[in-house]
């Protein structure tokens, strides 16, 4: 594969896409030791793969239905993660104490689907500012 010449939005792209492998890799472990309990952990387990393959996709061969297909992904992540959002912290409250330092330590990871949200806030940004 040669990487010479390589734009940055080329680059930006495969990362989202790796981004994606690895924390499609870290919320399956997660949700699975939740015993998927609530039907909405399957989105980013199920979304993660496909979002890596059209990132790679596009990556290793510019398409424009590729290219609009990847923006559109990126949008339900972002939409996901801040779904995730509100289902963590609402996870962290129903626990016994609620709000206390200590849940947000021991329950589900808050800032996980923010991060599921900006890297695919990341990939939009090399969409449309590349």
């Amino acid at each position: 594969m040669n990487w010479t010449g390589w734009t940055i939005e080329r680059f930006l792209i495969l990362f989202v896409a790796i981004a994606y492998l690895l924390i499609g890799v870290q919320v399956t472990m997660s949700h699975y030791r939740q015993n998927f309990h609530h039907k909405a952990m399957w989105a980013p387990v199920v979304a993660s793969p496909i979002f890596t393959i059209t990132g790679l996709m596009l990556a290793m061969a510019r398409s424009e239905w590729l290219f609009t297909l990847f923006a559109l992904l990126m949008w339900v992540a972002i939409v996901a993660g801040i779904g995730g959002f509100y289902y963590h912290f609402h996870g962290v409250r129903i626990r016994v104490g609620g709000w206390a330092p200590r849940n947000f330590l021991v329950g589900p990871p808050v800032i996980q689907p923010l991060l599921f949200s900006a890297v695919g806030a990341l990939g939009l940004a090399a969409v449309y500012w590349g």
